[in-house]
């Protein structure tokens, strides 16, 4: 069965799923040979792995591109990426989306800070608009239709630190 879809059947069971933070394959491969069902691709994690950087938006697409493609194929668990915001508008969350999928991820998470973010256990955060937001879900919809319906769209907010 493809990740995506091991992912969602996961999902659609309504239960709690743990999906321990990674930060490279070898702490991926831990979190698979632990038992864990799912991993998460941490942007703070890969930032500081990287770089030795909080997440602040320092880190490139093609750097989380990049740690997310070494991750999925080392490991058989999914693997949920972090889109961080979609790296740019609605446009650049097509583009995002598509290489995603193409890497091997599962899912990924999309949040609604703008750029350059901070993460999410950071002061001083600012989110776009919901309408902005809104556009970006749909077309990380829209992206998925061709190249793998099945790919987990996670779209989270820092609102409630802010509102």
């Amino acid at each position: 069965m493809k990740k995506s879809l091991l992912l969602k059947k996961m999902i659609n069971e309504r239960r709690a799923v743990v999906a321990p933070g990674c930060y490279d394959v070898l702490s991926a491969k831990l979190i698979e040979e632990a038992g864990f069902e799912l991993t998460q691709a941490s942007g703070f994690g890969i930032s500081a792995c990287l770089l030795g950087k909080p997440d602040v938006g320092l880190l490139g697409w093609n750097e989380m591109l990049d740690m997310t493609w070494r991750i999925a194929q080392a490991v058989d668990i999914p693997v949920m990426g972090d889109g961080d915001t979609g790296f740019g508008n609605a446009l650049n969350v097509i583009r995002t989306v598509q290489d995603f999928i193409q890497v091997g991820a599962a899912g990924f998470n999309i949040e609604d800070q703008v750029f350059p973010k901070r993460c999410g256990h950071m002061e001083g955060k600012q989110l776009v608009s919901e309408e902005e937001m809104v556009l970006k879900i749909e077309a990380a919809v829209e992206a998925r239709k061709k190249l793998d319906p099945d790919f987990v769209i996670n779209a989270r907010t820092d609102a409630i630190a802010i509102t």
